[in-house]
């Protein structure tokens, strides 16, 4: 359930809204144990999910670096090769 959540920072192009609320979202259904709520619950995960995305994008604009950004591609290189070395596909 938690592997969508990624590093957000310090890429070019930096973080998109989007990708924000994907990691929050994913961190709320880990910690809650739901992917879709009851009835009864969904206001709580929605606001959860919301703050959780406005924390992360006030973390993200407060942190500083002297790293050159990463490039996305090839991050996602990098990634996938791992996954194939590790699962051998």
């Amino acid at each position: 359930m938690c592997r969508n959540i990624k590093t957000l920072f310090n890429f070019d192009p930096p973080v998109t809204e989007e990708e924000v609320r994907s990691a929050s979202l994913q961190f709320v259904r880990k910690i809650s144990g739901f992917t879709k709520p009851s009835k009864a619950n969904e206001a709580a995960f929605v606001a959860a999910v919301e703050e959780i995305a406005g924390i992360s994008r006030r973390l993200l604009h407060s942190l500083e670096t002297t790293a050159p950004p990463k490039n996305r591609e090839e991050e996602a290189a990098k990634a996938k090769a791992r996954a194939a070395e590790r699962f051998g596909a």
